[in-house]
């Protein structure tokens, strides 16, 4: 068995939010196992995409930051005197 993606009290928070909007913005009700399914849908479709761009936007600060340190580390080298 895999470990739940989300916890019971964070799949009921979106639950809640998924079928306030669904109901505001489309006129639609769901029910709690409705949205359940709407949501894990989504993680596994839509959250593949937002958790690979945040890998890569991580992956392109720490590169930048470590330019930074090799810059800060390249200013401190002493010449060797003649």
């Amino acid at each position: 068995m895999t470990k739940p993606m989300f916890s019971k009290e964070e799949l009921a928070i979106m639950v809640a939010r998924v079928q306030q909007h669904l109901l505001a913005e489309h006129d639609l009700q769901l029910g709690r196992f409705e949205a359940e399914s709407l949501i894990d849908f989504m993680a596994g479709t839509v959250g593949v995409q937002c958790y690979n761009r945040g890998l890569h936007d991580a992956q392109a600060l720490m590169a930048e930051q470590m330019e930074r340190f090799n810059d800060g580390i390249f200013q401190l080298e002493r010449v060797m005197p003649k």
